[in-house]
């Protein structure tokens, strides 16, 4: 058999781009095992309802994958799975998920300790299915594999834009299908808390705008995550973030009421007032009950962005804190953690936070999620505590997946922790907050790029091709269809072109890459009841398109020689630039009387400027000889004001452009 490297040649040697995150160690054999109507799925030791489930979604899913509807009860399985143990009832923390899958000619075979490792192995297969010259198969392999990190988790901010049932569960299978074993539940903040509570129902009946899950609700998801194999962390942020709480009981505040739910986004005053011990019987009820519904042992209190005026305003708790000792808001917080993780260990809970509840008179088993970074991360694992990371992986900034795969929980300052201290370092979560997304645009916003962050969390951390991480993410991105996962969805482009030809807002738009949270606060006056339907909103957040024609123009500007003959690149991108430079006269007249379009025209226009370039500049690197290099450099001056952003998006479109003018450049400059 032959051993794999995990990078392109992976790719090209197990013929298939999709297998992410990549396996610990892949041997590669002669054969492949050909997926037809027969093919089923058996287990030929340990089973349970939960691997029976698995499997028969794994018949339906492979049907659905293939086109090839499955017969029932096929004497011959294809497909066998030999499993230990059920392992625990619900999943747990440090619970065995390694597997070894075996595929040849003849059957495949997964094999694992316990349920959870049996359906790791099950997406890796479904994974390696591919279409080839005989139809589908699976090719012949080895592969052993477990994650490197036990927390592999993607929070999802449910409170300042609601998100129904359906949008987590198929996020849940997205999750599933990368390997995440922890989803974080966002649930409450200053615009919405979305929890029935039966014992204090004026949370939800006066916090959320009707908007909330009901507890049968609750416990429909964590059964569906928990036969996927992902723990279910609930999140109530307190004392701060709080403002949904005081509608219906103004009474916790540390000022009084009357409060409403906050439609804007920032750090907002209302606090919960840590001095007064109805605050705690009323938390203490509030947190039974969620313990009783939401089964894993870690409770998440939030408690980061504690605006501290309501606390420095009130005599009751400046007078409280004088005589406790209590110096500075620092301190008042941390007594009130103290107080709520008492009231934890009460409900046989484990607290876990953010950065700001670190304290060390925190219990020892105290978790720390660093928004901060790696050397906050570093400081609490040096302490004795166990933590997470956050940092680097927030999801609405928009940031390119090659930036969450650089970020490693173990770099930075917690590279230099000693084996004991780098052990508390749990692993890490994707983090989507809901400030600029809605039930229709967050699956974009969320994948494909999470599954670089997955990767991190479950591969060597050797494996760090970037150009091998999008060739399989883009691969993978077109798998999670069949998990519902609608990041793909052309939806909102056929809506802002209003019933008129779609394909040049298409074009534009992927030619273009959205700006994150930072680049769209001041820009509008957004609340939580602005309706997310705009350019911005539709398109993605990396350009697929776009990274392919950098990929194209870093050849040719690599072997200008060779486009004396007429390369593949050379032609898709004169396709494109072409596309491009035409497209402002087919947009322009779709923007009467449509005002979503209408303020796209600026940058509709630079793209058509960008396709003139980049034809101008292609025809000056075929040229023999060319006095090109004063105009190229003009050009790349006047890339800033097409590349400055409009209508929320920046044009990507500006950077394989610019790959061949600094080309042009240099042939000007050798003559």
């Amino acid at each position: 058999m032959k051993k794999i490297l995990i990078s392109t040649i992976f790719v090209e040697a197990v013929g298939l781009a999709a297998l992410m995150p990549a396996p610990w160690k892949v041997d590669a054999a002669p054969g492949k095992l050909v997926i037809d109507s027969g093919f089923s799925v058996a287990a030929t030791a340990y089973s349970d309802a939960r691997l029976n489930s698995a499997m028969s979604r794994m018949v339906s899913r492979v049907s659905r994958q293939t086109g090839i509807p499955m017969r029932e009860g096929s004497s011959k399985p294809e497909l066998l799975i030999e499993c230990r143990e059920g392992g625990t009832q619900f999943p747990s923390l440090g619970e065995d998920e390694s597997y070894r899958l075996d595929v040849s000619p003849d059957n495949a075979r997964i094999s694992a300790i316990t349920v959870v490792g049996a359906l790791r192995g099950l997406e890796t297969f479904a994974q390696l299915i591919s279409p080839g010259a005989d139809g589908f198969a699976v090719p012949a392999i080895h592969i052993e594999d477990h994650p490197r990190f036990p927390w592999r988790g993607l929070m999802l901010d449910v409170s300042r834009h609601w998100m129904p049932v359906q949008v987590v569960e198929r996020n849940l299978d997205a999750m599933a299908a990368v390997k995440l074993n922890v989803f974080h539940w966002h649930l409450s903040d200053d615009q919405g808390f979305r929890v029935e509570s039966k014992r204090f129902p004026k949370l939800q009946e006066f916090g959320s705008d009707g908007k909330f899950y009901t507890q049968e609700e609750i416990r429909q998801v964590i059964a569906y995550a928990r036969d996927r194999g992902i723990r279910v962390v609930p999140e109530f942020d307190i004392p701060g973030h709080t403002t949904s709480w005081f509608v219906g009981y103004p009474e916790l505040a540390s000022a009084p009421g009357p409060y409403a739910i906050e439609r804007k986004w920032g750090i907002f005053k209302p606090t919960m007032d840590p001095t007064r011990e109805e605050t705690y019987a009323f938390l203490d009820a509030f947190i039974g009950e969620m313990a009783a519904l939401f089964p894993d042992v870690y409770f998440h209190i939030g408690g980061d962005e504690v605006e501290e005026t309501q606390w420095k305003q009130s005599p009751a708790i400046q007078s409280f804190a004088r005589a406790h000792d209590i110096a500075s808001s620092h301190d008042l917080h941390a007594y009130f953690n103290r107080r709520v993780q008492e009231l934890l260990k009460k409900h046989a809970k484990t607290m876990i936070g953010w950065d700001e509840i670190f304290d060390r008179a925190l219990a020892p088993d105290s978790v720390i999620q660093s928004w901060r970074g790696q050397g906050s991360l570093a400081d609490v694992a040096k302490k004795g505590y166990r933590g997470i990371l956050s940092f680097g992986y927030y999801l609405d900034h928009l940031k390119p997946a090659s930036s969450h795969y650089a970020v490693d929980p173990l770099a930075g300052e917690a590279r230099d922790l000693d084996q004991a201290q780098a052990s508390r370092i749990l692993g890490g979560e994707a983090c989507m907050w809901s400030e600029y997304v809605s039930e229709e645009t967050v699956d974009s916003r969320v994948w494909p790029r999470t599954a670089a962050i997955a990767e991190w969390l479950w591969s060597p951390k050797d494996v760090k091709d970037v150009a091998s991480m999008y060739e399989r993410m883009e691969s993978l991105s077109r798998m999670l269809g069949w998990s519902g996962i609608e990041d793909r969805s052309q939806s909102m482009l056929e809506r802002i072109s209003g019933g008129q030809p779609v394909e040049p807002v298409r074009i534009l738009a992927d030619a273009s890459e959205a700006l994150g949270i930072e680049g769209r606060r001041g820009v509008r006056k957004y609340t939580s009841q602005v309706p997310l339907n705009r350019f911005v909103d539709a398109v993605r957040p990396e350009s697929e398109t776009v990274r392919r024609l950098e990929r194209a123009a870093t050849r040719i500007a690599a072997a200008p020689s060779a486009l004396t003959t007429e390369l593949p690149e050379l032609a898709e991108l004169r396709v494109k630039f072409t596309e491009w430079a035409a497209n402002d006269a087919r947009l322009r007249p779709l923007s009467k009387d449509d005002i979503l379009v209408a303020e796209l025209l600026p940058i509709s226009r630079n793209l058509s400027v960008l396709g003139s370039i980049g034809l101008r500049a292609l025809e000056y690197l075929q040229a023999p000889e060319s006095n090109s290099g004063s105009w190229a450099t003009e050009q790349i001056r006047a890339l800033e004001k097409l590349q400055t952003p409009g209508a929320e998006v920046t044009l990507a479109a500006a950077r394989p452009v610019r790959i061949l003018l600094e080309a042009v450049a240099q042939k000007g400059s050798n003559k």
